[in-house]
């Protein structure tokens, strides 16, 4: 029983129990900016369109119904530029660290397989790869990698921790490097509609891609855009082949969404006013956070999209999560995200104005 747990790393929010107590002692209470899990309330639109699916008895479909799909498309073709994409072109999954695990796995990937992903990562990247006994790799710029067993790799713009946005021209030399090798590239969009200081672009617009599919997949996500993480919403656009295969696969593992939430996702991709309501909301908790940050003694960097501040004082990572803690504040060590984060942490701006108001006064 324990084998297969014995490859994983130890769960790294364990870790920070301790903090997370010494931070809710604080007599105005805790200020939870560890996370990033979305505060604010679920769009009506959404709730409305999941009410009125409710009575769903019957099993949904893991390919998603015909409406589903087409909002899928229209989505990917409207707001990633992507070239006429087709219902084979698009693939509901059941939130995206689902699909982040799990597809090694799904690609009958294992021993003797790479799976490569940024030196500064989400850790479900490595995760993945450890449950299905390949290989995992990092990398500052992929080009460099050795393709020999390459057989996945991850690109992730907007960057979780960093914020870091990878630009067209750096993702189209990917692209074609990827495809010189025959290595399958994964990319991971979730915050591509949260772009502050740059403006976020897919793998799958014309000028990275060519305006071909092949041998490339975007992940994409309504968590953070839509307030939906609870409601684990999530989809890929890319190879139909790839598709295909994990169609499959997902069919017999019975990998289906829920046809409430199916509703709901075509009702929220349907739907900009409330991604620009939420987009606003952000923006002005995002500047609060870095004024106080900055005023306090921390250097920002990158940052520039997503829904986090990467965040130091030139000092060890847990020495700032605990200087923090004392004052109420919880936020995520940077070595969560691989070594390469051992001086930073990552600060997120998800929490209620409230609580950001209470921990831009700490931090003053």
């Amino acid at each position: 029983m324990a084998a297969v747990s014995s490859r994983l790393p130890v769960f790294p929010w364990d870790k920070l129990e301790p903090f997370k107590a010494t931070a809710a002692a604080h007599a105005d209470g805790i200020v939870d900016l560890s996370v990033g899990t979305p505060v604010d309330p679920v769009p009506a639109i959404v709730r409305q369109a999941l009410v009125d699916a409710a009575d769903s008895p019957g099993y949904p479909t893991v390919w998603g119904t015909p409406a589903l799909r087409d909002a899928l498309t229209g989505w990917a073709a409207r707001r990633l530029g992507a070239v006429d994409p087709e219902h084979t072109n698009v693939l509901p999954v059941v939130g995206s660290k689902e699909l982040v695990a799990w597809l090694p796995t799904q690609l009958g990937l294992g021993a003797g397989d790479a799976v490569a992903y940024p030196r500064l990562a989400y850790p479900t990247y490595e995760v993945g790869a450890r449950l299905c006994g390949a290989t995992p790799v990092v990398y500052d710029d992929p080009t460099e990698l050795d393709p020999r067993g390459l057989r996945l790799l991850w690109l992730n713009s907007p960057s979780n921790p960093t914020g870091r946005v990878l630009g067209r021209d750096e993702l189209a030399r990917t692209v074609a490097w990827a495809r010189e090798h025959g290595v399958l590239l994964f990319s991971d969009e979730c915050y591509l509609e949260l772009g502050w200081e740059a403006e976020p672009v897919s793998v799958l617009h014309p000028d990275v891609c060519g305006g071909s599919y092949e041998g490339i997949v975007a992940v994409h996500s309504l968590s953070k855009r839509s307030n939906l993480a609870g409601y684990r919403a999530a989809f890929l656009v890319g190879d139909a082949g790839v598709l295909g295969e994990l169609l499959t696969i997902r069919k017999h593992g019975g990998m289906m969404t829920p046809a409430p939430v199916q509703a709901a996702t075509v009702a929220a991709l349907g739907d900009d006013a409330h991604v620009a309501e939420q987009r606003a909301r952000y923006a002005a908790r995002r500047a609060a956070l870095r004024t106080a940050l900055e005023s306090d003694g921390f250097r920002i960097e990158h940052s520039e999209a997503s829904l986090y501040l990467w965040a130091t004082r030139d000092e060890p990572c847990w020495e700032t999560v605990a200087r923090l803690a004392e004052r109420g504040i919880l936020v995520a060590p940077g070595d969560f995200y691989g070594e390469a984060g051992a001086r930073f942490v990552r600060v997120a701006f998800t929490a209620t104005d409230e609580r950001v108001e209470a921990a831009v006064k700490r931090l003053g």
